[in-house]
C-alpha cells in the first residue's frame, strides 16, 4: 500500500473512531457504576469552548437506553438571545464498565474521552476531563457547592496540570 494510503487510512480512522484517549495526569475512577451515574448533574466549573460559550445554568442529564448506549441531554440558556439550548448525544463505556472513562459524541461517529477522575462516595459531585487538558468540568447533583468543594476541584485540577486561568464558575439561580 503506497504511503500516502496509508496515512490517509490511518487519519480516517482516528477521525471516525474519535480521541479517547486519557490525559496524562488523570486517572479514571474505579468502581464506577453507571447506574448510579444517571441522572441529572448541574456544571458547576468548567473550561469554556465555543459549544458552551455564553451558556449558563447549564445541566447534564444521562439516561439508559435499551441498546445499552446512555443518552446525553445538555442542555444550557444563552445568555445573549434570552433561549434554552440542547444537545443529545450518546455515550459508552471505552473499556471496562466499572471504569470512569466513557466516549461520548454530539456528532455521528466522531467520540471523544469523558473522564471521570474524582467521584463523591454518594455520587453527588464528579470531577470530569475531556481528551486533553483542555476540556474540564465540576458537576454536582445540586446546582450549588460549597466552597469548599469548588476549592478541592481547583486543587486536584491544578495538580493533574491542568490550566485554570480560563476557568468559568457557571450561574445558576438559587435552588
Amino acid at each position: 500500500m503506497p504511503i500516502r494510503a496509508l496515512l490517509a487510512s490511518c487519519l480516517l480512522a482516528a477521525l471516525l473512531t474519535g480521541c479517547t484517549g486519557i490525559p496524562e495526569g488523570v486517572q479514571p475512577v474505579e468502581p464506577f457504576r453507571i447506574d448510579a451515574y444517571l441522572g441529572r448533574w448541574y456544571e458547576i466549573a468548567r473550561l469554556d469552548h465555543s459549544f458552551e460559550e455564553g451558556l449558563s445554568q447549564v445541566t447534564a442529564d444521562y439516561s439508559l437506553q435499551d441498546d445499552g448506549s446512555i443518552r446525553v441531554v445538555n442542555r444550557g440558556f444563552n445568555d445573549q438571545t434570552g433561549e434554552w439550548e440542547e444537545a443529545v448525544g450518546k455515550a459508552y463505556p471505552v473499556d471496562d464498565p466499572t471504569r470512569g472513562h466513557l466516549k461520548v459524541s454530539f456528532f455521528g461517529p466522531f467520540y471523544a474521552s469523558y473522564v471521570i477522575f474524582e467521584l463523591g462516595e454518594n455520587y453527588d459531585y464528579a470531577y470530569v476531563s475531556g481528551p486533553d487538558k483542555d476540556y474540564l468540568w465540576l458537576l454536582a447533583r445540586s446546582s450549588q457547592v460549597t466552597p469548599e468543594r469548588l476549592n478541592d476541584f481547583r486543587q486536584q485540577a491544578q495538580a493533574a496540570g491542568f490550566n485554570l486561568q480560563e476557568l468559568l464558575v457557571v450561574e445558576h439561580p438559587e435552588n
